[in-house]
């Protein structure tokens, strides 16, 4: 049995979009899956859209999701080098055998002339495609022109009549009419190939047997494997991927700040569990199974689960996702991720935390990491809030009762020795119970008093400790203060 070998080839221009990252994903997956080798190959012909810096980008993001290649730039292999600008000059002698061959032709025509065809064609309503006007030169004419120095492209020359078929093991049976293909480029004007020569000459190089890629695709490959007959190459096996979408109509947008990897990470998404998702954005294990880990998944991926349609990125979803596995993360990890955070929420506060103490309160809560400051931030500053908050039916508080129960509890908390935790605990709990009172009688108005929330990570007692003595006091007062203005001083003991 032929060893599988499947490559992730992307080009170095900027961040790692997420379609890129599940497209390296599914290859490292399948090649996993069936023993076979998972082959990076940096493809950089097109020099004018090269950002630096991008390569080791590619190259830190597939390694921080846990996606370790067998051949590629930095490894080596028998098939190298993994770079496309370092191979540049193996490139011409293939397309000057389909020259040979008459699958290709030199082209002299300049981008002012092939402007004006194209707008000509537009004006009679016509989508442009070369028309072939170089393939007719005399061999007298392109040795003259060569000779001169006019600059020149390889072109290929597609057929015209009839079609040309594959079987793609994701969407079946494709069919183009070759009079639709264009005579597209092979080599450059600056001796560079084209993305959809090399990758072809690459591929079959490498002895990559199944390609898997963009559907984006579905309609150039006929072209590719046009060239593949022409040399007379086994084609490889085909699986094109749907696309990833933010929803039915409209795409991932850098805009938007979904269209990244790294948009993600930095918001406080672990990479497990972007990963996870990612996986079954366009692909179904067969089963309602979702949670799994890497090693799970190249034991489940099957590319009959791979689907036709458009995969929806759906970030709440993604967000469900992460929360799950924020709570499984033992506590030091959750700790140490949450900090930066915290450091962030509390910057400026003369106040000390207990970022530990809030991390066990939060680790429970918390979804996204970049949503801490802002669920914290009622710790460092008091948030303005109704009145109304103090009004709980099921713990049958109102408004207009509310300061009787904060000035009871007031000379409890002022006569703390120790603020801890469990001592404002067991001297509140007490006093309830010495006046008779329900629990929620006190703790609901002592809670919005100092918190200014209806929902906070933690009770009131929580929350008194971490805002510790003297910001608790504070509050409190400036609370019974608001209340007795509000509702005269007729209700407070």
């Amino acid at each position: 049995m032929t060893e599988v070998r499947t490559r992730f080839a992307p080009s170095p221009t900027g961040f790692m979009h997420l379609g890129g990252v599940r497209t390296a994903l599914y290859n490292y997956l399948y090649a996993r899956k069936m023993g076979g080798k998972f082959i990076l190959r940096i493809e950089d012909t097109d020099q004018e859209r090269l950002v630096p810096g991008a390569t080791q980008v590619i190259y830190d993001t597939l390694r921080d999701c846990g996606m370790d290649w067998d051949e590629g730039p930095d490894k080596g292999g028998e098939y190298g080098p993994y770079i496309q600008s370092d191979r540049k000059d193996l490139y011409l002698p293939y397309a000057e055998e389909l020259i040979r061959s008459g699958h290709a032709y030199y082209c002299f025509c300049t981008k002012e002339e092939l402007a004006e065809r194209k707008a000509a064609a537009e004006a009679r309503g016509e989508v442009f495609k070369y028309d072939k006007h170089c393939l007719h030169l005399s061999k007298e004419e392109v040795e003259r022109k060569l000779k001169a120095g006019v600059p020149y492209v390889i072109r290929q020359n597609t057929p015209t009549e009839g079609e040309t078929s594959y079987k793609d093991m994701v969407f079946g049976e494709i069919s183009m009419p070759n009079d639709t293909l264009d005579d597209m480029v092979l080599i450059k004007q600056d001796g560079m190939p084209t993305y959809n020569f090399a990758n072809v000459i690459d591929d079959h190089l490498m002895g990559i047997t199944h390609i898997m890629r963009g559907m984006e695709y579905l309609s150039s490959t006929p072209k590719y494997n046009l060239l593949y007959e022409a040399f007379g190459w086994e084609i490889p096996k085909y699986v094109h991927l749907p696309t990833v979408m933010r929803d039915k109509e409209h795409k991932l947008s850098k805009r938007d700040g979904d269209a990244y990897y790294s948009d993600f990470i930095s918001k406080g998404y672990l990479k497990e569990a972007l990963i996870n998702y990612l996986a079954l954005v366009g692909w179904n294990p067969g089963d309602d199974r979702e949670m799994f880990t890497m090693d799970e998944l190249v034991q489940a991926f099957d590319i009959s689960g791979l689907s036709k349609s458009p995969g929806i990125f759906d970030v709440e979803k993604l967000t469900w996702f992460n929360a799950q596995y924020i709570r499984q993360l033992p506590f030091e990890k959750y700790l140490s991720l949450a900090t930066p955070w915290f450091e962030k929420a509390f910057e400026g506060m003369d106040r000390q935390m207990d970022f530990r103490r809030l991390a066990e309160l939060m680790q429970g809560r918390t979804e996204v990491f970049n949503r801490i400051p802002e669920m914290v931030a009622f710790l460092k500053d008091m948030p303005a809030y109704e009145l109304d908050l103090y009004f709980n039916k099921k713990m049958k508080t109102a408004p207009e009762t509310a300061a009787d129960a904060l000035c009871m509890v007031k000379p409890v908390l002022e006569a703390l020795g120790p603020w801890t935790e469990a001592e404002i605990h067991d001297r509140v709990m007490d006093a309830i119970q010495e006046k008779g009172l329900k629990n929620g009688a006190v703790l609901w108005p002592l809670r919005i008093a100092i918190s200014g929330l209806a929902n906070t990570p933690g009770g009131a007692f929580e929350i008194a400790y971490l805002l510790g003595r003297e910001e608790t006091l504070a509050r409190l007062d400036r609370a019974i203060a608001r209340l007795q203005d509000a509702y005269g001083k007729g209700n407070v003991q």
